[in-house]
Order: structure tokens, then sequence, then C-alpha cells
């Protein structure tokens, strides 16, 4: 079979990824497949500023930041044993990963 696989990996939390990661590559190696990564790519920050009074206090305001944490790993020489073990590979639910082929 011997095709690239790519997983993208991504969350709120840094922990659950870089935990979601190591998982991923522990289980990978143990099939017999090369793995590259991960990767650690940009983190995308959302800064909100919001008023905290509506009408007297106009200067006063608030600001939130929502972090979002993305990670990278390519899979080589994978076989139809290592497509079964990460089908079958628990990650935590606030990372959300995709695989493209």
């Amino acid at each position: 079979m011997s095709q690239k696989i790519r997983i993208k990996l991504k969350s709120y939390d840094h922990n659950l990824v870089d935990n979601s990661a190591e998982k991923i590559v522990k289980t990978v190696k143990s099939t017999g497949a090369v793995v590259s990564g991960p990767v650690p790519l940009p983190t995308h920050k959302r800064i909100f500023t919001i008023n905290r009074s509506t009408f007297v206090n106009k200067k006063s305001r608030e600001q939130f930041q929502l972090s979002s944490f993305k990670r990278l790993i390519d899979i080589y020489s994978s076989t139809q044993k290592t497509i079964d073990a990460l089908m079958k590979l628990e990650l935590p639910s606030g990372v959300s990963v995709k695989i493209e082929v």
C-alpha cells in the first residue's frame, strides 16, 4: 500500500493536542510505519473587545482571547495494520482530527 497519510489536529487546549499527537505517534511507530512530526503549526488567536457598560462608561472595555492550537503529523510507508490501528485509537473529545490520504 505504502501511501502518505497526513493528520491535522486542532484544539483550544494545548495539552489535549500534545497528548493526542503523542498517542498517534506511539501507535503508528508500533506498527512499523515512519512518522514525521508532530509539527506545531502557528497558533491562531482571536481577540474580542466588549464594552463593560452599554451607555455611561464607553471607555471601560474588556478583552477576551480565544487561541486554537494545531499540530501536523505525516505518516510514510503505512500498511493496512497502521490504518486499522489509527481507526481503533480513541482521542479526547476536545480535539478535531482531519485525515488526508
